[in-house]
């Protein structure tokens, strides 16, 4: 994308962003899926607010793309949750991975860097090959709430992301945790199986912890670091 088109939906964005406060997540996932078409894709990890968006965009009717970032290091229950939507859905999930392999990493920055420098391991391992993929896209949908970590609580429904150069469309930035799993459970909409042993967070197998009651659902995250992203969100 040019110069010219940025500028151009930056503006759109702008005129835009005002209504779009008052559109439920179905309309603003089908806006942008009819808007954007294959130039737009949902980014999902698979939690809970991700099998939703899935779930919303399949309803919308319209052809939809949904990519996520194979670290390398996903829990197994994560990549079977990849297999079983591919099947159920019928959409082909498209792997994003790191252009170093587990060995290279190891090789290069010693072994279990997570263990010692985890935002520069998401760096190699997320953000890199999440600028790969977006620098292909217009538009992409990620499933962020205000209430999950205070860098969301000002998240727009439909913004545009300084930091990776495109429209970012959050069609559930004002749902609680409570009304994700309401739908989840209603529509009986396939999800991780880690949610049920105290996983309400779920990342990679070394960064990811129970959370116990009484924690802050994000404190399984990066566990004794002062991190709660991994940068994929970060305000530019």
């Amino acid at each position: 994308m040019d110069t010219l088109q940025q500028d151009a939906l930056r503006q759109e964005v702008a005129e835009q962003q005002q209504a779009a406060e008052s559109w439920d997540a179905a309309r603003l996932i089908k806006w942008g899926l009819e808007r954007f078409g294959s130039t737009l894709a949902i980014a999902s990890s698979f939690g809970a607010e991700d099998v939703v968006l899935v779930e919303l965009a399949k309803r919308a009717g319209v052809p939809y793309r949904v990519f996520t970032l194979d670290t390398d290091f996903l829990f197994p229950e994560s990549y079977t949750l990849i297999e079983n939507t591919e099947k159920l859905y019928g959409v082909h999930v498209e792997r994003t991975r790191p252009l170093l392999t587990p060995e290279e990493q190891a090789a290069k920055h010693g072994d279990a860097l997570w263990s010692r420098e985890p935002n520069l391991c998401c760096s190699i391992r997320k953000v890199e090959p999440l600028k790969k993929i977006l620098s292909s896209l217009d538009a992409w949908i990620t499933g962020i709430r205000r209430d999950q970590t205070p860098q969301r609580a000002n998240a727009k429904k439909i913004d545009w992301d300084a930091g990776f150069g495109l429209v970012k469309i959050n069609p559930l930035a004002d749902w609680t945790s409570d009304r994700v799993w309401e739908f989840i459970r209603e529509n009986k909409v396939p999800y991780n199986a880690l949610h049920d042993n105290h996983y309400p967070s779920i990342g990679c197998t070394y960064c990811t912890r129970q959370v116990m009651p009484g924690e802050d659902p994000r404190a399984g995250r990066w566990s004794g670091f002062v991190k709660t992203e991994c940068g994929l969100h970060a305000k530019e």
